[in-house]
């Protein structure tokens, strides 16, 4: 008895430790990538204090003071202030909000468009799958950065008048930047799906009468987002730096909202006798981007599952 005892309890000890969810097994390996949980606790650190900052850090982002214009860091003005005597800790706290509501607004429309192009590829074959796949060689081989600034030169007044300029620009570069980063979604999703549908699983439902859109929706696609979510951390930190570029050229937002990339355009003429006014909208610029970006490092060992850890 005592002898079965223990051989039921060492069987049933690998039984209890094979008992592990994916999104557990993914976090583990995610932990070992210890650049990416630092860059992880640096970037929520960096949202909170978007999020939480204007709260707390309640001066004006317009407020002018002549008396204190272009003054460096101080405790009244940890960042400094501008041309105009205006706080640049609160513009920066504010500015951040909407680079980062762009970088994701801009990183979901882009995964949409490649899940949606990407899907319908991989299930088709012939005209369909080529057809998409020719649209979407033609974006790739477009010049981003010219058509960015074209399109947005034509279309923001009057997108504007409609909407608001606020909410015109941001819908406008949301839409240009996502419109201009679906092509390696899309060709992520095809090639998980030429390697998908072939399996047995599939082969399985297929044979139990599954339609095509429930073969799509809860068999192949779930399986396939391992590789979309590293694209999308990476979309973001592309969306972030294409905002702050169109900003910074002047052809973002309005100089009175105040983003990253416009706080570094009205810099740029100051730099020699006001660096600081540069220095922490293009510091916070370059944390948020490299985080997401070492976090993405992460999530690709921590999702492909032929990575043995």
């Amino acid at each position: 008895m005592a002898g079965s005892t223990l051989a039921s309890a060492t069987a049933s000890a690998p039984a209890a430790r094979r008992r592990v969810t994916p999104g557990q097994e993914a976090w583990r390996r995610f932990r070992k990538h210890r650049l990416a949980v630092v860059s992880l606790v640096i970037l929520g650190l960096i949202v909170l204090a978007l999020l939480v900052g204007p709260l707390v850090w309640t001066l004006p982002i317009d407020e002018i003071d002549f008396s204190a214009r272009l003054q460096g860091p101080s405790w009244e003005h940890p960042f400094g202030t501008d041309d105009l005597g205006q706080d640049i800790l609160a513009r920066v706290l504010h500015g951040g909000r909407i680079s980062l509501a762009v970088g994701v607004a801009a990183m979901l429309v882009a995964v949409f468009v490649g899940v949606l192009v990407g899907a319908i590829a991989g299930m088709s074959r012939g005209r369909v799958d080529a057809a998409l796949m020719w649209l979407t060689d033609l974006f790739l081989s477009l010049p981003e950065l010219p058509l960015l600034l074209l399109i947005i030169y034509l279309f923001r007044d009057g997108l504007g008048q409609i909407v608001g300029p606020e909410a015109g620009v941001f819908i406008m570069i949301v839409a240009v930047i996502g419109g201009f980063r679906w092509m390696p979604v899309a060709r992520l999703v095809r090639a998980q799906f030429f390697s998908l549908r072939e399996k047995e699983f599939v082969e399985a439902a297929r044979a139990l009468g599954a339609s095509r859109p429930r073969l799509v929706v809860r068999h192949i696609l779930p399986n396939a987002l391992g590789p979309v979510i590293v694209a999308a951390t990476i979309d973001v930190a592309a969306a972030i730096i294409a905002e702050s570029t169109l900003s910074f050229l002047g052809l973002g937002f309005p100089p009175d909202i105040p983003t990253w990339g416009r706080l570094l355009f009205d810099a740029k003429d100051n730099l020699d006798f006001a660096p600081h006014w540069a220095l922490f909208p293009g510091l916070a610029i370059f944390l948020t981007v490299l985080t997401i970006n070492f976090i993405g490092d992460g999530l690709r060992d921590a999702l492909d599952p032929r990575r043995v850890t």
